[in-house]
């Protein structure tokens, strides 16, 4: 096959092939926590930590070793899985990454090592449960590094079984109910863009993103606007937006904390990252004819995620309504088109990850300690638990995009980018900054300011090393990133020019 001029085909330096070491060692860590004997099933949060630590450094080694200059496809490996040449297609094990999947696969490392470290206090079928993690890490990796449409598609499937099993086992309140709807709401967007997947296949012959990336697409079957719907259906509901959300409060409210903290980090980005690999990158007509139109949605589920989070009660589900307030963002930034706004919109993800993860973070440690999440129930704990005040208010101020916190930078970026082309949607936008700054402040001081219940003298701050692993994690990266950006930025910059770059 001749080399793609986006393309750098290869394997890590040392002829070791770095990506797929990446998406498999959680599989290998998952049949590790298996095969423990019940009798030692408590080492399986050992093996857990071990997992996504060693994938953490490897993720790291990937970033580091990223060339910003050169905006090929890097560390791709590609190998022909099913040859259906006389069919007309091919489906390939083709993996890869640009500057945007490089620093989402970071991400990714980082909140499962996260999840992992918090999750020490899992006692119900901790075996199960740590493989389940891990598995769903494997499919989480390879969503942001498939390189082909079909595989893209199976790893983004396989993402369902453990995220059901997590939910409705290990979950609280209608578990049940919020893991099966969470799958059903998935499984219907999956069904729609599989069929846009199979009339792009097979309209061009190729499942390679690359390659249609690079194509002048046309179809026979149905209207390439059609194709653009079908496709633009399922990361709709996975960022979500209104009205596909309904299915997020639920799904947080009653996951575990560890998968509420992989749910709204890195999940979520799984549909921000679809618009721009996919849509933007091999439809960008499509998405030019109604990105005015993309731009409107946005900005309303900015406000509406804004507003709903002013009346919830519950703190997960607050964070829950935050977090389609934030993918508006991303949204909007995407819909401009532009590369300023496209790597605002990039760092957007990455920073709503963090900051989301360690909200998650602390609202589990509040209520494994006073067994509520209701606000009104709660007050006045700044007096008993200092530090995990004052990494709660960290976790909010850079929610609300405080400058030298990385949620300042990605906005920015966001409404520089984005006014020049939507200057009424920019503007609605950034009231909704305004509404964000309202339910976090109140929030704090609700929670952790005012008077001190007696009932809640007998707390204990955070002790938990694993905790304030975890959380002394998130809290650099979010302070890195707002003090010096370039870090990720530079990165991600080299992606969207990449993408962009394709229709050019």
């Amino acid at each position: 096959m001749p080399a793609c001029p986006f393309t750098r085909c290869g394997a890590w330096q040392g002829g070791h092939p770095l990506l797929s070491l990446l998406l498999f060692l959680p599989i290998a860590g998952a049949i590790a926590c298996l095969v423990l004997p019940r009798s030692q099933e408590g080492k399986a949060r050992v093996v857990a930590t071990v997992f996504t630590l060693a994938n953490l450094a490897i993720a790291l080694a990937l970033f580091a070793s990223f060339d910003q200059g050169d905006n090929a496809l890097q560390f791709a490996e590609r190998r022909t899985w099913i040859d259906a040449a006389d069919a007309g297609f091919n489906v390939q094990y083709f993996i890869g990454v640009d500057g945007l999947s490089a620093t989402l696969v970071l991400l990714t490392g980082l909140l499962f090592l996260v999840a992992a470290l918090i999750s020490w206090n899992i006692t119900l079928r901790p075996r199960e449960y740590f493989a389940w993690l891990l598995a769903l890490e494997t499919a989480v990796m390879g969503v942001f590094a498939a390189q082909d449409l079909i595989l893209f598609f199976l790893f983004w499937e396989l993402e369902l079984v453990p995220m059901f099993f997590l939910i409705s086992i290990w979950g609280t309140g209608r578990k049940e109910y919020s893991a099966m709807k969470f799958v059903l709401y998935t499984l219907f967007g999956s069904a729609l863009m599989l069929v846009g997947f199979l009339v792009l296949g097979f309209s061009q012959g190729t499942f390679d993103m690359v390659e249609l990336a690079e194509a002048d697409i046309t179809s026979a079957a149905m209207s390439l606007n059609a194709v653009f719907f079908l496709i633009l259906a399922a990361f709709a509901i996975k960022l979500p937006v209104f009205p596909l959300h309904t299915w997020l409060p639920d799904a947080h409210t009653d996951a575990p904390t560890a998968v509420s903290v992989i749910l709204a980090g890195v999940l979520l980005k799984m549909g921000g990252y679809g618009l721009i690999r996919i849509l933007v990158g091999i439809l960008p007509d499509q998405f030019e004819t109604f990105d005015v139109y993309l731009a409107a949605l946005a900005a309303f589920s900015v406000l509406y995620g804004a507003v709903l989070t002013v009346r919830q009660t519950d703190l997960k589900r607050l964070i829950a309504y935050s977090s389609v307030s934030h993918m508006g963002y991303v949204l909007l930034g995407v819909a401009a088109l532009g590369d300023v706004a496209l790597t605002g919109a990039a760092l957007q993800m990455f920073t709503h990850g963090t900051i989301t993860a360690l909200l998650f973070v602390m609202v589990g440690l509040v209520y494994d300690r006073t067994h509520t999440r209701q606000i009104s129930d709660l007050s006045g704990l700044a007096h008993i638990m200092p530090i995990a005040a004052t990494v709660f208010v960290i976790a909010g101020l850079a929610s609300l995009g405080l400058p030298t916190m990385s949620g300042f930078v990605a906005e920015l970026l966001i409404f520089l980018g984005s006014f020049d082309h939507f200057e009424i949607q920019t503007g609605l936008a950034v009231f909704g900054i305004l509404l964000s700054a309202g339910y976090i402040l109140w929030t704090v001081q609700r929670v952790f300011f005012g008077p001190r219940p007696q009932r809640w003298e007998h707390l204990t701050d955070t002790t938990n090393w694993w905790e304030q692993v975890a959380m002394a994690g998130l809290v650099a990266m979010i302070i890195g990133v707002g003090v010096y950006p370039a870090t990720i930025v530079d990165v991600l910059e080299s992606g969207i020019i990449r993408t962009l770059g394709f229709d050019q």
